[in-house]
């Protein structure tokens, strides 16, 4: 018989943590898959938290090819360009040509702000 039925582990307090900061925010998930749908359409929290654990292991893999690249290169920082090595890289080029697009975007940007 075990006498421990009902205590709690005091680790899985940690592991809950650990696994909501490896986690993006399930209301972002949620909101970015409503603008996807008719304004009618109903998502369940199954969808949401499957959706939450796939985008978040995405970015996960590509990050992790972007930061090897980057010790690769003895360098500490990770850059949009190389996100979107490691996309191309890892077969994703159809998104790396958007994402290039944002990034020089995002360059101008903080360009013309230094500049004011």
């Amino acid at each position: 018989m075990d006498d421990n039925v009902g205590a709690s582990d005091p680790n899985e307090d940690n592991n809950n943590i650990k696994e909501q900061e490896r986690l993006l925010p399930i209301a972002n998930v949620g909101r970015i898959m409503k603008q996807s749908l008719p304004l009618n359409a109903k998502i369940s929290k199954e969808a949401k938290e499957t959706m939450q654990e796939c985008v978040s292991e995405f970015i996960s893999f590509v990050t992790s090819e972007a930061s090897e690249k980057c010790r690769k290169e003895r360098r500490k920082t990770v850059n949009g360009d190389d996100v979107c090595w490691a996309l191309e890289a890892l077969g994703f080029d159809d998104y790396s040509g958007p994402i290039r697009s944002i990034v020089a975007q995002q360059d101008g940007l903080q360009k013309l702000k230094r500049s004011i």
